[in-house]
């Protein structure tokens, strides 16, 4: 009779048929359906003393004989014995010099563990490269619609400048006020407007791919339209409330300033308070968008409202404030060079085109087609840059405060045994849902 924790005549001294083999299959996942989990196969039989069989079934070496001893291990400390070669060893023993730990599982776009500043820009970087289409076609019409009206203000203005020159005249001076301030600025507002549309969908239906993209999966427009369109009302609704946390402290400044003037007020004195209003805003809007920052991932991602999405991305950031803040002022850094850099050229040629055509229609119709492909081609490059950064801090500051790379870990182990991302992986990301149950995301395949 055995205890169940022995060994037994048919099976080697310290093989348990509880014990897994220390290399086989990965173990299934606590998602797996039941019965489709693998067995431990059955316990090899047992050999003369001398001619057990290494795992994988290979035969002793011929000149190993059935009655002679196993080879000696090798000395205290080293890799020898069944587990690896004999080599040096470091100066207490252990692991010799040089030793690396095994890499973390990248299924997709970065590996599934805290991540570094380099791993946060590479993936966001994969993020474009490994969906282009999705990526690169929403973001396309996004920056054309906010770039248009700035294009078309900037080529009437410079047309009319050229025409200044051209002649030799300045305007009449009835007409400058109210048309050149909205020569000037209309186009501008209007952008504004539309980038405050389209980049806060384009954020949300970003995030959504990000969350599939990290595991190596893929998702078409449509998809990721459908995912995220019931979260538009709370994306709109976070950026409605940043915007007010801004302009309330930003209104208080001017009126102080506006203030000083009127009651005509030293200027030096008016100097000073205007830059400690400029310097305690600039803190004061750091500060907040910062600990904001991660509002939107946490709305399409954990599927929250407004309030829960706010207080989610302030308890995410706390704790890591300073490092989330030059990550997203580097991100700026870059973004504005990228698109400086790629816009420029088509800036250049449609302000010349505009200033010689001296006011010509043809030639504004031109300057604002350049102004446009310009500006385009830099939003369409920033914009996801800058939102899979976004989507990535807040992967970052999940896995560093809640462990949830074990999670991410668990399920890439899952889809790679079944050799494919199924959509519930989404669900991994909102901790209220439990994939399998009733009514909370569909359960895993079982393979």
């Amino acid at each position: 009779m055995s205890d169940g924790h022995g060994s037994t005549p048919d099976t080697p001294p310290g093989w348990s048929p509880q014990q897994p083999p220390p290399y086989g299959d990965v173990p299934g996942s606590p998602w797996t359906a039941p019965g489709s989990g693998t067995t431990p196969p059955s316990p090899p039989p047992a050999q003369p003393y001398g001619g057990a069989q290494p795992y994988g079934g290979a035969p002793p070496h011929p000149a190993q004989g059935p009655h002679l001893p196993p080879p000696p291990p090798g000395p205290p400390g080293s890799f020898g014995g069944p587990f690896g070669p004999t080599g040096p060893t470091g100066p207490h023993g252990g692991r010799p010099y040089g030793h690396q730990p095994p890499p973390a599982l990248r299924p997709g776009i970065i590996p599934l563990r805290p991540l570094g500043l380099g791993d946060i820009l590479d993936g966001a970087i994969k993020l474009i490269r490994s969906n282009p289409k999705s990526v690169l076609g929403l973001s396309v019409i996004a920056a054309a619609l906010a770039a248009i009206p700035v294009a078309v203000g900037q080529a009437v203005m410079l047309g009319e400048m050229g025409s200044v020159l051209n002649e030799g005249t300045g305007l009449p001076a009835g007409e400058m006020p109210q048309p050149g301030f909205l020569r000037q600025y209309g186009g501008s507002l209007i952008s504004y407007a539309v980038q405050f549309v389209a980049v806060t969908l384009l954020s949300g239906v970003l995030t959504r791919i990000l969350g599939r993209a990290v595991f190596g999966g893929k998702m078409t427009v449509g998809e990721a339209w459908r995912l995220t369109r019931a979260r538009v009302p709370t994306l709109f609704g976070l950026v409605a409330v940043t915007v007010v946390l801004l302009a309330i402290p930003m209104v208080a400044v001017i009126l102080l300033i506006y203030s000083l003037i009127t009651s005509g007020a030293d200027p030096g004195l008016l100097l000073a308070a205007g830059a400690v209003g400029v310097v305690a805003f600039t803190a004061y809007a750091l500060f907040v968008t910062t600990h904001l920052a991660l509002a939107a991932p946490a709305a399409v991602l954990e599927r929250l409202g407004v309030r829960a999405s706010l207080r989610r991305s302030w308890h995410l950031v706390t704790g890591g404030f300073w490092r989330t803040l030059g990550i997203l002022l580097l991100t700026q850094i870059i973004a504005g060079l990228v698109g400086m850099v790629a816009s420029i050229p088509f800036t250049i040629v449609g302000s010349v085109a505009a200033v010689l055509g001296g006011g010509n229609t043809g030639a504004q119709i031109l300057a604002a087609i350049l102004i446009a492909i310009g500006g385009t081609i830099a939003a369409m490059l920033t914009y996801p840059f800058q939102a899979g950064v976004n989507g990535l801090l807040y992967a970052d500051r999940r896995m560093r405060s809640e462990a949830f790379d074990l999670v991410l870990q668990t399920a890439a182990i899952e889809q790679r045994r079944q050799g494919w991302v199924h959509a519930s992986a989404d669900d991994l990301w909102d901790p209220s849902v439990t994939p399998g149950a009733p009514g909370r995301g569909a359960p895993w395949p079982s393979s």
